[in-house]
């Protein structure tokens, strides 16, 4: 089993899949996803076609850092440049929050950053380590710098690895789930208390309206309750969370930590 978690700056959802590939992301998301991704390079995300990505800068500087320290030689120069241009790029961000450049100067610091990877990418690679992360980059050339267009998109998908190790601490401290059930109790569950707290609600009081509107106990030995249950339950209080946790999130931006073993 895997756990997966979708984040954006409103709720949070949870899922408890048998595995990690497109079946199982679209459940969540919808094939018709239209909003941004912010995840890693893993292959699966790409096969939303019609969503606008971002790659997360955080793990290709992790891996330039990796390649760094059993790089040799010339072969050390190709990372070394990639892990310069992705700071640099931290670096403008964090001058256009702080208010500290125009949209004018940010735009072009912006393209002088693509020209930089452009030509570092066009050069030819001996080194079989420095062929996989060019072609890594090639394939995400148009993903590297949304976040510096847009300020409503996340330049790593932090959040969501945030949001994912409350998750895996519990796991490693209950032992898991032994039932289907189980897990879906577990992942609408902690859905909603995550989803509170991102709105600093008491998920207490969220939830004891909500529950008097489940079925008996007998009904729901029947029928399971799925994770648009609880979202949607708590969407008909004067907050609103957005849309429900199985719909498509159209239109809004996501970020995704992909997953990892349950």
């Amino acid at each position: 089993m895997w756990l997966w978690v979708f984040i954006n700056r409103n709720e949070t959802v949870y899922s408890i899949q048998p595995g990690r590939g497109y079946a199982e992301a679209s459940e969540i998301l919808g094939e018709g996803y239209t909003g941004v991704l912010v995840a890693d390079g893993w292959v699966v995300y790409q096969k939303f076609e019609d969503a606008t990505h971002q790659t997360c800068l955080a793990h290709l500087l992790r891996r330039c850092d990796e390649m760094l320290e059993q790089a040799t030689g010339g072969a050390v120069r190709f990372p070394r440049a990639v892990k310069e241009i992705l700071q640099s790029a931290l670096e403008v961000r964090d001058q256009r929050d702080a208010g500290k450049i125009s949209g004018e100067a940010m735009e072009k610091a912006k393209e002088e950053l693509e020209s930089q990877m452009d030509r570092r990418l066009s050069g030819q690679f001996t080194n079989p380590s420095n062929q996989r992360l060019a072609q890594h980059l090639i394939r995400h050339q148009d993903q590297l710098f949304l976040f510096l267009e847009r300020q409503d998109v996340e330049a790593t998908n932090w959040p969501a690895e945030q949001g994912i190790r409350p998750a895996v601490i519990n796991r490693k401290t209950s032992g898991g789930n032994r039932t289907a059930e189980g897990s879906q109790a577990q992942a609408v569950l902690m859905s909603v208390l995550r989803t509170c707290q991102q709105h600093q609600l008491s998920a207490l009081r969220s939830l004891v309206p909500a529950s008097a509107q489940f079925p008996s106990s007998e009904a729901r030995r029947h029928t399971p309750v799925a994770p648009a249950t609880l979202t949607g339950l708590i969407t008909e209080s004067p907050v609103d969370l957005g849309a429900s946790a199985v719909a498509p999130l159209s239109g809004r931006r996501l970020t995704s930590a992909g997953v990892c073993p349950k």
